[in-house]
């Protein structure tokens, strides 16, 4: 009886007394502890024993199931807090979960800290003032960086005032939990470090998964955004090249019948056209544009010889080119490349195109091409202001536009069909500064095998 309820040492202490009640009321002499008869004192080893065995036996008994309420209450706790956490929709709430549950568990003060966009350890919820100490954080950053348990009661940094824990989940550290007891001379043994770490597992995996929740809902929106974006640019251009045709059409047949008017009449005529040419390049770089990012656009590759192509899309921009020094170098017996010829005129277009807009007028343009290692080169330098540092590659994004002086009425789309085009023929493109001032913008193209032996006629 005493072993169940106060324990193995009381149980002892009430075993002796007992041998000792029976041998000095109940053995003679009576009212003393003097034995009579040597047999007595079989009967008090006998005695002895077995209540020594009966109080060892109930304080395990005891024990053991004070040890499974302990064990009941904290899985309990460990499953209140996952449910709690599945119906958690932001951060804040999150941690405030956590740190309830497991103030209340190791009636302790709690307090969860996550990296913010400067790499800083910092909580959304209000924690106590101990964990804003500089030495603290010295602690919680070791921690976060190591991803191993510092602190009070470790040997690892023991001078801090509370045990930290990292936040483990499947991509790494996402975090640091610190853990302080409420009373000062408390500290948590190694069966409660090990709970801990459980209900930090449990909080790592919670802030991950309203991560990975929140990811893919932003990713879900901008899929969303685009689609709706792509459809109605699509449907809008479709429905404005008919008309542009007819305004165009129209405004070219008003120019040669106009050969004899007036000034004024020629220039607003040419002004008419000049602008429905723009707006009809706008609106085939953004059905060109749809059709690269909906994965529809298909190369038919041919081989081609590549001066022929470089001279039609020269031919094309003969008007926007007639005031610039173009410089033309080709290497001599340029192999037949493997091309959409119609695409990767598309390109040369985009490219001088967009040399002419952000290049001062009369600047000299350069054009070379050669072959190296089985791979087409060709590169477009200009001498204008270059690119702005870090928009060596962003200057192939989606509507991304140089700010500068001169913007020419473009819209970002002439370089990101460029893009498309080159990487559906296998080949890359990319744009750098030249050292004495200005861009070169090269892509290459893969040859993908000999080219076919091309017979000439005899003459």
């Amino acid at each position: 009886l005493v072993a169940s309820r106060f324990g193995r040492g009381p149980a002892i202490l009430a075993s002796v007394l007992s041998v000792l009640t029976f041998d000095f009321f109940f053995v003679p002499p009576y009212l003393t502890f003097a034995v009579s008869d040597s047999q007595y004192l079989v009967t008090f080893g006998v005695m002895l024993t077995v209540a020594l065995l009966i109080s060892a036996l109930t304080a395990r008994v005891r024990l053991q199931a004070e040890a499974a309420r302990t064990r009941e209450r904290r899985t309990a706790a460990l499953y209140a807090m996952s449910r709690e956490f599945a119906g958690s929709r932001d951060t804040e709430q999150l941690l405030r979960v956590a740190t309830e549950h497991i103030g209340e568990v190791f009636e302790s003060d709690v307090v969860v800290l996550l990296p913010d966009g400067a790499g800083r350890l910092v909580s959304t919820l209000s924690p106590a003032g101990f964990f804003l100490g500089g030495d603290e954080q010295t602690v919680a950053r070791w921690v976060f960086t190591n991803a191993q348990v510092a602190g009070a009661t470790t040997t690892t940094l023991p001078g801090a005032q509370a045990t930290y824990l990292p936040l483990v989940a499947s991509k790494g550290t996402v975090g640091v939990i610190g853990v302080r007891p409420a009373q000062t001379n408390r500290f948590l043994d190694p069966e409660q470090l090990h709970l801990l770490e459980a209900f930090a597992n449990q909080t790592a995996l919670a802030v991950e998964r309203l991560r990975l929740a929140q990811q893919a809902a932003q990713a879900r929106i901008q899929v969303e955004t685009e689609q709706l974006r792509n459809a109605l640019l699509s449907s809008v251009s479709h429905d404005l090249r008919t008309p542009l045709a007819v305004i165009t059409g129209a405004t070219s047949a008003l120019l040669e019948e106009a050969a004899c008017s007036s000034q004024p009449h020629r220039t607003l005529l040419q002004t008419v056209y000049d602008e429905a040419e723009r707006l009809n390049r706008l609106v085939r770089n953004l059905l060109d544009m749809t059709r690269v990012e909906s994965g529809t656009l298909q190369v038919h590759k041919e081989w081609h010889s590549l001066e022929e192509v470089i001279g039609v899309a020269l031919t094309r921009l003969e008007k926007q080119l007639e005031h610039r020094p173009l410089a033309v170098h080709l290497e001599p017996d340029l192999p037949l490349v493997p091309l959409d010829a119609l695409l990767l005129e598309q390109v040369l277009i985009n490219l001088l195109e967009n040399a002419v807009r952000y290049t001062p007028p009369g600047s000299p343009l350069s054009l070379c091409a050669w072959v190296r290692n089985e791979t087409v080169f060709v590169e477009l330098a200009d001498c204008g202001p270059g690119l702005p540092p870090g928009d060596e590659q962003r200057v192939f994004d989606k509507f991304h536009r140089v700010q500068t002086g001169n913007q020419g009425g473009g819209v970002g789309l002439g370089l990101t069909i460029c893009r498309g085009i080159i990487e559906a023929h296998g080949g890359r493109i990319e744009a750098q500064n030249r050292p004495g001032g200005g861009a070169v913008f090269r892509f290459v193209l893969p040859l993908g095998g000999p080219a076919p032996q091309v017979e000439t006629e005899e003459t």
